[in-house]
């Protein structure tokens, strides 16, 4: 049998870059980028290739499996949807609705199949008891989309292809394939700016894959970011150069934005941020020259007790600049399928809070760091039940021994996911969707944050075994098992829960804004499933184009640029200005992300073990000089909460005061069946975490600036 090609978007991040799959034999031969895709041009990142190895994983599971006192057993779709559907009920009418809680992971944004039937699912149980992984990583950006435009999914996007000027604050696309700002090869797209005249300038505490690329790096010690910004914002209204813009005549309280940042000196904050005047002025003076500037921040500034002011300033900075909307600046997308449209009315805030702490929920979900909280403080309410649906709450979330002690306390669980890991090992009933090559893909909700609007649809290039099922097909089935609502709701969830998705998906995108029926008339060439399966390239729909005022989403469609939520919050930024220090916890702890390491799962990946995969702890050599420590040698990192081994790796590319160390990893643990990611097992950062130390407005998990403390091993 001659071999065959298929095409496919690769869903493992979020640049969507088109595969060419060589298949012979339903064997997978070889995967090369797709250079005729219209949007990654051939690019590819060794994730890309690893769907190969993940489609071969021996570990990975198939079949449906229980927990039994001689270890996990095979057992067949129907006996494992009855157990949960009994095991839940039993639950539900014992304790109520509140009772049963869930986790969703990052890959249910990537997995179609899963996006488009997660919502419906999860609402089929009416609990309050909600939490999703981007609350460890995304609320900040959703509180102040939210705040400022009337919309948490209205996220305005770096017209990377127009920039001349860009600024990256605690972020490092070279790693991460751009986050919040979906495209692929963004060394390329670095390097364009840069070849065209352009400068592209990072600002993180380590020296980063991107920072190396840059044009210019600087330094910043952990959680002074907002300082820095407060300055930039200053400097901007001192030099009178705030842009008269569409965006700022939109914008109400400037005024008072202007009052606001009048302390924030660069003379007074550079000595405490570890810049030097000279070089803030020297980035005011850029942006202000250039054009088409911009500052873009990740997951550096969210994921810190000041996430939600840094994300807002960073937005502000950028509308007094004039880029807000513009071309070659920030700009908003119109995607195929307009979800920010479609679920307008689901975009809310603040309507309840947990039940103990008292956290507000965001988009309809409580901070993960609280779900130990729910499950083991006793009363009304509390959780019992829990399903997590490709996440791995166990080694992602902060606290990982109070969480792992909160899964062992769990009457029930169940797990859908792939691998028996560090969270599903607690579950009673493990359900495996099919992945990767085997599911058809639509990056649907990608194409809201992507910097260009395009559509792309990839068939399943490999069929599934009758012994498997498709994540819909499993969603759907626990919809209809565990609904609990009135009889319309019920009949509703029936009959939406048997559509296929691909129905679906085809009825969004003909009554999308380029669809067939997504005008006033019918449009001849419109977008359909039909036209996207045509053209296996994808289609090119248009360039990011200015939309305000119109799909401002507030009631008085004006921006809002001092929300009172976040004003009230400077109140405590004021005490950064005084000197810190910590003579028990010296040291600030920051994280890093590697290209080879998305998801803790892909440790299990052969083709991901090479390149900079590597858990070590950087330290500045000054740092480890000070605690007599080598390269290589293995050091206890230390905080209140708990304490890890770990190898060092010293170096000049981190600010002192600071050590580095990636998440996802400390694949140890006697219930784990993840053999390769086992013997690599690496070091958790998350036994280090407080579980409380979230940023005050959006409830993110505050992971960097975290105090710690080294010592040699066998020295207490």
């Amino acid at each position: 049998m001659s071999s065959t090609i298929k095409y496919r978007t690769c869903h493992l991040c979020e640049a969507m870059c088109g595969l060419e799959i060589k298949i012979k034999d339903n064997q997978v031969i070889s995967i090369e980028g797709h250079k005729e895709d219209i949007y990654s041009k051939g690019h590819i990142c060794p994730k890309g290739v690893a769907l190969k190895d993940l489609h071969n994983d021996p570990n990975r599971l198939k079949q449906p499996v229980k927990k039994t006192p001689d270890g996990w057993q095979t057992i067949s779709w129907e006996e494992a949807f009855d157990t949960v559907e009994r095991e839940f009920k039993k639950i539900r009418k014992k304790y109520g609705n509140n009772a049963i809680g869930t986790y969703t992971g990052n890959p249910t944004v990537h997995n179609t199949g899963t996006a488009i039937t997660l919502y419906d699912t999860i609402n089929a149980l009416n609990t309050k008891n909600r939490y999703a992984s981007h609350s460890l990583d995304s609320v900040p950006v959703f509180l102040v989309n939210q705040m400022m435009f009337g919309h948490a999914m209205m996220a305005p996007i770096p017209d990377i292809d127009r920039l001349d000027y860009m600024l990256i604050i605690g972020a490092n696309p070279l790693a991460s394939n751009g986050s919040f700002m979906s495209t692929p090869d963004i060394k390329g797209k670095i390097k364009n700016i840069q070849q065209k005249g352009g400068k592209v300038v990072v600002i993180d505490p380590r020296k980063t894959e991107t920072a190396d690329k840059a044009s210019e790096h600087y330094f910043i010690h952990p959680e002074k970011d907002v300082l820095l910004l407060l300055s930039i914002i200053n400097e901007l209204v001192k030099r009178n150069a705030v842009a008269t813009s569409k965006a700022l005549s939109l914008s109400d309280h400037f005024e008072e934005l202007k009052v606001m940042v009048r302390p924030y000196t660069i003379r007074k904050v550079a000595p405490i941020t570890g810049m030097s005047e000279k070089q803030i002025a020297h980035i005011v003076d850029d942006l202000t020259k250039h054009p088409h500037s911009i500052v873009y921040g990740r997951l550096g500034v969210n994921t810190q007790s000041y996430g939600t002011l840094c994300q807002w300033l960073i937005t502000s900075i950028n509308i007094l600049l004039g880029q807000l909307d513009e071309k070659g600046g920030l700009m908003f997308t119109l995607p195929a399928i307009d979800y920010v449209t479609l679920m307008a009315h689901e975009s809310k805030m603040f309507r309840y809070s947990s039940r103990v702490k008292s956290y507000k929920e965001i988009v309809g979900e409580f901070p993960t760091a609280t779900i130990p909280d729910e499950i083991l403080t006793k009363g009304k309410d509390q959780i019992r039940g829990f399903i997590t649906i490709a996440g791995n709450p166990a080694r992602s979330a902060p606290n990982s021994k109070l969480m792992e002690e909160a899964l062992a306390d769990l009457e029930f669980m169940l797990a859908i996911d792939m691998y028996i890991n560090e969270t599903t090992q607690y579950a009673d009933i493990i359900m495996p969707p099919a992945v990767g090559l085997e599911t058809m893909h639509y990056s649907f909700v990608l194409h809201m944050i992507a910097t260009r609007n395009t559509a792309k649809f990839s068939p399943a290039p490999l069929p599934i075994s009758k012994e498997q099922r498709y994540d819909w097909q499993i969603m759907g089935e626990l919809q209809r098992r565990l609904f609990n609502g009135n009889f319309l709701q019920r009949i509703k969830s029936s009959l939406m829960s048997r559509i296929h998705p691909k129905t679906k998906l085809d009825l969004a995108l003909k009554t999308g804004p380029y669809g067939i029926w997504g005008g006033r008339f019918l449009r001849k060439n419109g977008l359909s499933l039909k036209r996207l399966e045509k053209n296996k390239e994808g289609v090119e729909l248009s360039p990011l184009t200015p939309v305000l005022p119109r799909r401002l989403f507030t009631k008085n469609k004006r921006i809002e640029l001092m929300p009172k939520l976040f004003v009230r919050e400077m109140q405590k930024v004021q005490e950064l200005l005084a000197p810190q220090t910590d003579n028990v916890y010296p040291l600030k702890l920051i994280g890093r992300r590697h290209l080879r390491s998305n998801n803790s799962w892909m440790h299990n990946l052969p083709v991901l073990e090479g390149g900079s995969r590597r858990c070590t702890m950087m330290i500045h050599q000054e740092d480890a000089l000070a605690c007599d420590i080598q390269s290589k040698e293995t050091v206890e990192v230390y905080s209140e909460f708990g304490s890890i081994l770990i190898e060092a790796e010293i170096t000049k590319d981190i600010i002192p005061g600071t050590i580095s160390i990636p998440h996802g990893w400390g694949h140890y643990g006697e219930g784990l069946e993840m053999e390769r990611a086992q013997s690599n097992a690496g070091a958790n950062i998350n036994q280090l975490m407080n579980h409380d130390r979230l940023d005050p407005l959006s409830y993110n998990m505050a992971f960097n600036g975290h105090p710690v403390a080294i010592r040699k091993v066998g020295i207490s």
